[in-house]
């Protein structure tokens, strides 16, 4: 097999370092597997696009000296694909129209916490919209033992999450006529032929409903490892949307020596006065990394 890794940022704003690590750590592992690196912009969801965004992140990438294998990829010029997918999932009855709104599901939700149940989406409209119209789309996820989706991350080890009491169906495109996150993901990733996704471990808990989705849709699902995020002082995960600054092009070796120590690699980043340098180190001390991590394992 070969392999195909790939970064995939969305444009709501310059890089900052948290986004780094996710960007290092799938770029040392592209390299260390002999492999092919890819870039993504996930420009999807228009409203939270920002212009220019997007620009500046390959702008700060090269900086970083971490160049894609092949031609970035736009979501935004991929509407026809998430068309085809969701038209294909209609055919097999595995969707349906959801008319539920925000606030509707939210007390749902509310009332189902106060009988101690699930607050997975309560299933509202599966069997029709009930005189409401039609709002978004929802895959409809499997019951009893089918629900449980088992996974082994690269890095946290065994995962497991159950669809039906833990996410319910989920959404594949929204009320707004945004395509969502996930069915977008997973259809990416099949045409550019992924074969190992690299990314933060907040991004884990869509994992088990994008290898559903993969089912469903009768593509091969990648091999998975999500590093740890990267928190600020009161211990939130670094965003854009908590303050996070965007990354310096005139530092990248100290910023990339902080990003390697968040990942655990044993090398003196102080050494390194080339970009080549310090990567080559890196590649090799990820390899090493990793190889102990599975004995381990």
């Amino acid at each position: 097999m070969t392999y195909r890794g790939r970064f995939a940022p969305s444009p709501t704003g310059p890089l900052h370092f948290g986004s780094l690590v996710s960007a290092l750590a799938s770029w040392l592992d592209a390299r260390a597997h002999g492999g092919t690196w890819l870039v993504r912009i996930e420009d999807i969801d228009g409203p939270r696009t920002v212009p220019g965004a997007a620009e500046e992140i390959l702008t700060t990438l090269d900086h970083f000296g971490m160049h894609a294998d092949e031609p970035p990829l736009w979501q935004s010029h991929r509407i026809a694909r998430y068309q085809e997918a969701l038209e294909q999932l209609k055919a097999t009855g595995l969707i349906y129209p959801c008319g539920c709104t925000r606030k509707e599901i939210a007390d749902s939700l509310l009332h189902t916490h106060a009988r101690n149940t699930t607050l997975a989406y309560p299933g509202t409209c599966r069997n029709g919209l009930h005189g409401k119209p039609a709002r978004a789309w929802r895959l409809r996820v499997p019951d009893g033992d089918t629900a449980v989706i088992t996974f082994e991350d690269r890095w946290q080890g065994k995962q497991t999450q159950n669809l039906a009491t833990e996410v319910g169906d989920f959404v594949l495109k929204r009320a707004d006529d945004q395509w969502a996150y996930q069915l977008a993901v997973v259809v990416d990733d099949a045409d550019a032929n992924i074969t190992h996704i690299v990314r933060g471990a907040d991004l884990m808990d869509s994992t088990a409903r994008q290898i559903y989705l993969q089912r469903c849709l009768d593509v091969p699902t990648p091999a998975y490892l999500h590093v740890p995020v990267v928190t600020n002082d009161q211990g939130e995960k670094l965003s854009k949307q908590n303050g996070a600054t965007a990354l310096d092009n005139d530092k990248p070796l100290e910023t990339l020596g902080a990003a390697a120590r968040h990942l655990g690699l044993e090398m003196g980043v102080e050494e390194h006065t080339t970009l080549d340098s310090f990567h080559a180190a890196a590649t090799a001390a990820w390899a090493k990394h990793m190889g102990m991590r599975v004995q381990r394992n």
